[in-house]
């Protein structure tokens, strides 16, 4: 096990069960969010050269309180993760979608 593996096998206070099907995780480089006054929606998204269409990888429906905890454990492990690695660089423009694709496309 390398130092990296060991910084993701955080305490289980509550002995959550990971299946293994589902511990490699899910790709995704762009998020939808939608709300209603009772939900919050994040559906990831997977966008690919030479695929169509993105596809919805995962759904996460959150409650309001829930996503406020997770926008704060974000910001936390983002400060811990720029404390160790430095600042994350973000684009200058930001007002396109965030997934430039580019380069020949192979052929098979």
């Amino acid at each position: 096990m390398n130092i990296e593996e060991q910084d993701l096998q955080e305490p289980n206070p509550h002995n959550i069960e990971l299946p293994a099907e589902l511990a490699e995780g899910e790709y995704a480089n762009l998020v939808m969010i939608l709300h209603s006054n009772a939900e919050f929606v994040l559906d990831f998204i997977r966008m690919m050269p030479g695929l169509p269409q993105p596809r919805v990888k995962s759904r996460v429906i959150l409650t309001p309180e829930h996503a406020k905890r997770l926008v704060a454990a974000l910001n936390d492990n983002i400060r811990q993760y720029e404390e160790t690695y430095g600042a994350i660089q973000m684009p200058q423009d930001t007002s396109k979608t965030p997934i430039h694709f580019s380069g020949q496309m192979g052929e098979a």
